[in-house]
């Protein structure tokens, strides 16, 4: 008696079971982390999945400074604009023709000479929050280096546009 063997369901109950883990470490990958961080950790570098409740990119920390970066789509770029009031330093990049850009370097120095921030924009916007005083950012792109000095009170907020 010859028995046959189909490949076919093997193959199938295989490529179902890969979809299914992948699909279940994709939604652990979107819970909450300890810090209430929705949508991947601090360290994302999208804000695919992000449901902060503002529409905002994810929200970095670095030390004691709390930043957000962005704006390259359509909704991403009016939340930015929309939450700039509620941030102490609002930061906008854009090119020679006015074209948004993105990989910007910036680096904040506070008047003491401390770095306060050192990371690279993830869109034409971005937002920190830092305590009322005077800095100066440092921003850099394709090799062009600007610099602009900021004074942050207790109640407002500071805003420097570059453009390259």
């Amino acid at each position: 008696m010859k028995t046959s063997f189909s490949t076919r369901p093997v193959a199938s109950a295989l490529l179902a079971a890969a979809l299914a883990v992948g699909l279940a470490g994709t939604a652990a990958a979107q819970q909450n982390d300890a810090n209430g961080t929705v949508g991947g950790s601090t360290s994302d570098n999208t804000s695919a999945g992000n449901a902060n409740g503002t529409g905002l990119p994810q929200i970095q920390q670095q030390g004691d400074v709390s930043f957000v970066s962005g704006g390259v789509g359509q909704d991403e770029s009016k939340a930015l604009q929309h939450a700039e009031r509620q941030w102490p330093i609002a930061l906008r990049f854009t090119g020679r023709g006015g074209e948004f850009l993105a990989d910007v370097r910036v680096k904040i120095v506070d008047a003491h000479g401390a770095d306060v921030l050192d990371t690279t924009s993830r869109g034409p916007y971005m937002l920190v929050k830092v305590p009322p005083g005077r800095y100066t950012v440092h921003v850099s792109h394709a090799g062009v280096a600007k610099t602009a000095a900021v004074t942050v009170g207790a109640n407002g907020s500071a805003r420097a546009s570059f453009n390259w």
